[in-house]
């Protein structure tokens, strides 16, 4: 989350006007993220989440992002649920640009996650999984194996800025992924971004994941690889292999993996930490110098390139 765009009292009134929810006691701008712009409003009627879509969102994929946190909502999965307007429509427009208001969740977003935590997200993402089973709509995912080598072409010299000799590390990547990448496993739809800053956890429990504007359609055990990037590793860049294996369980806890995604692990592990150390990469240069947001720094991922080249098996997981 984040924040691009100023939205006065007089525009904030216009959009509520089209809505039931009763009149403003606080609105202010969440200073987190990258991609839109975020403003925790309440009102008379409760608390909410208004969504601003900024330029990196494209318009025709909203319906799939409301269309997947309202069908998880309904399935009492702990996302937000969309707010329609007074037409029955959640997207509306302001300043130009297009918006939703949405639930507000309780929680704290974990700053160091623990083991249990960890044991706790990973069943949630299969309950997750679950949840969307049944779930009809689709979007491809944009940011998955073929468009690596398109955001890295032109940036070799930014990454080795930060380290030399990382461009060609990165370039080897990019051509073992390709040779290794698996075909066929189980599918569906997937959050792609389940990072601790998009989740809370309330009394032990994971009570909300928010966030849903990477989601797609991918392998399963792809959205489990990301987690365990985001999730499993150490400030300083070494892998907690307590905290893989407890988040590992926490998912066959729900749904077992199956022997070919258990073997594809640390391919997709791997391929999961290219996808964020690229677009961090992008981000870095790209982030307005105004906003209120410090963009996230590339090497996180680099480091984790690192130990994915040296992993041999899913055990180096906690698997």
């Amino acid at each position: 989350m984040a924040v691009y765009t100023d939205i006065d009292d007089a525009a904030l009134a216009l959009l509520l006007a089209e809505y039931a929810l009763g009149q403003p006691l606080a609105f202010k701008g969440i200073a987190e993220g990258v991609q839109n712009s975020n403003f925790l409003l309440e009102t008379t009627t409760g608390r909410y989440i208004l969504t601003v879509f900024e330029k990196g969102v494209k318009t025709d994929d909203l319906p799939f992002f409301m269309g997947m946190m309202s069908h998880l909502a309904e399935k009492g999965f702990p996302a937000p649920l969309p707010v329609p307007a007074k037409d029955g429509a959640a997207l509306r427009k302001i300043h130009g640009k297009t918006c939703v208001i949405a639930t507000f969740l309780n929680g704290m977003s974990p700053r160091r996650p623990t083991a249990e935590q960890c044991r706790l997200l990973g069943a949630g993402l299969a309950r997750f999984h679950s949840a969307l089973s049944d779930f009809r709509m689709r979007r491809p995912n944009d940011l998955s194996i073929e468009a690596w080598p398109k955001l890295f072409a032109g940036r070799e010299a930014e990454a080795d800025g930060f380290m030399q000799g990382l461009a060609g590390q990165v370039s080897g990547d990019l051509d073992f992924l390709k040779a290794n990448w698996p075909r066929t496993l189980p599918g569906g739809s997937i959050h792609a971004d389940m990072f601790p800053d998009n989740t809370f956890f309330l009394d032990g429990q994971l009570s909300g994941v928010i966030d849903f504007y990477f989601a797609c359609n991918d392998f399963l055990a792809y959205d489990l690889a990301i987690c365990l990037n985001a999730w499993a590793f150490e400030r300083r860049g070494e892998y907690n292999l307590t905290k893989g294996r407890a988040m590992m369980q926490g998912y066959e806890s729900v749904r077992r993996l199956e022997p070919r995604e258990r073997d594809a692990l640390p391919i997709l592990a791997r391929g999961a930490a290219m996808r964020f150390f690229l677009t961090r990469l992008v981000d870095w240069a790209s982030t307005p110098a105004d906003a209120l947001v410090r963009p996230h720094n590339p090497m996180d991922f680099a480091e984790r390139l690192g130990f994915h080249r040296q992993a041999k098996g899913v055990e180096d997981y906690g698997g």
